[in-house]
């Protein structure tokens, strides 16, 4: 093979001279030899050199890792393996997601007619929310996410409901109110995927992110509005159950204790969802917590306990909009009795 001059091996190669002269700068491509005129000429191992270089460019590695591997031969090359698959996950990863919003946007098109500009940039502003709060994986399991003009049209009825519920005056402790509050709870807690901590991030979402409350119309004095209805509501369900003493000690500790309630639920959750027993010291301190909280609440009375065991096993509403299954309590119960035994 006779020397090539620069241009013609740019030829041969698909680069540019430019190309070749930017991997001579970086001591990538050195010539071997120069022609009298002093233009580069490149022999048979210069071609193999390139070869190599474009093979490892095609696999995505960077220039100064290539140099770097070339350099060092007897180097490992698991770790730079290892670097080129994190870097196609990423591609992957934004790949999916940017999928993920043109498939949303195709759902928001497919109920009809053109949509307006407002439409489109509300659409990619509630994308762009929820993907600060939530990974693609958990959006795929997250119903909120799912681009549905039913359940879409139902909390927009609902918050107007409430809305004007709270314009004419009416009082949260009101059945009516009860009822609208019910309907809240069972609805986020299904539009939730059931899963406690969706729910956790998507109340954090709409007190930290002014643009969530604009979008949905969910203000902080609604979502008051909301506890206060639905603490009177099943206030009103325990007291069939329960004595006047007691309903009274629920209404004043009932609400002080729900951020650490709502942190307990999320953790007891996992610990379900991973499998870990009832009889595990991790689940009898949850358990122990869970009843922590339970004596702040209702006071530390056994019999209460067995009163609100059987308005739980009666009244299967108070328990709906809670995350708190059947199951779970019962997970309590048995963590309880291992740590008590």
């Amino acid at each position: 093979m006779k020397a090539l001059r620069i241009g013609e091996l740019a030829a041969r190669s698909g680069l540019t001279v430019r190309a070749l002269h930017h991997y001579d700068s970086i001591g990538l491509l050195r010539p071997s030899a120069r022609a009298d005129s002093g233009h580069r000429l490149y022999n048979r191992d210069d071609a193999a050199r390139l070869h190599q270089i474009l093979a490892l460019r095609k696999f995505g590695m960077a220039l100064a890792d290539i140099g770097t591997l070339l350099a060092s031969p007897d180097a490992p090359f698991a770790g730079v393996v290892a670097q080129q698959i994190e870097a196609l996950d990423r591609q992957i990863a934004q790949a999916s997601a940017l999928r993920a919003q043109l498939t949303q946007l195709q759902r928001h098109m497919d109920g009809g007619g053109k949509p307006e500009l407002e439409d489109w940039l509300a659409t990619l502003e509630h994308m762009h929310l929820y993907e600060q709060y939530f990974s693609q994986e958990e959006l795929r399991r997250l119903p909120f996410w799912q681009q549905d003009a039913r359940r879409n049209q139902a909390w927009a009825t609902l918050v107007t409901e409430l809305l004007e519920a709270i314009a004419r005056g009416l009082p949260a402790a009101a059945p009516e109110a009860g009822a609208l509050a019910q309907r809240w709870m069972q609805m986020l807690e299904d539009d939730t995927g059931g899963d406690p901590e969706f729910a956790w991030r998507m109340t954090r979402m709409l007190e930290q992110e002014a643009s969530a409350q604009r979008l949905t119309r969910i203000t902080p004095e609604l979502k008051q509005y909301v506890a206060e209805a639905w603490g009177a509501h099943r206030l009103a369900l325990y007291a069939k159950y329960l004595h006047a003493a007691e309903v009274q000690h629920m209404r004043e500790h009932g609400g002080k204790h729900f951020r650490a309630w709502m942190a307990l639920i999320v953790t007891v959750h996992r610990h379900m969802a991973s499998g870990i027993a009832a009889h595990e010291p991790s689940s009898q301190g949850l358990a122990a917590e869970w009843m922590r909280l339970f004596h702040l609440r209702c006071g530390g009375d056994p019999a209460t306990l067995e009163r609100i065991r059987l308005a739980h096993e009666r009244e299967p509403a108070l328990l709906k909009g809670t995350w708190v299954s059947a199951a779970m309590l019962d997970y309590i119960r048995a963590a309880q009795a291992d740590f008590s035994g």
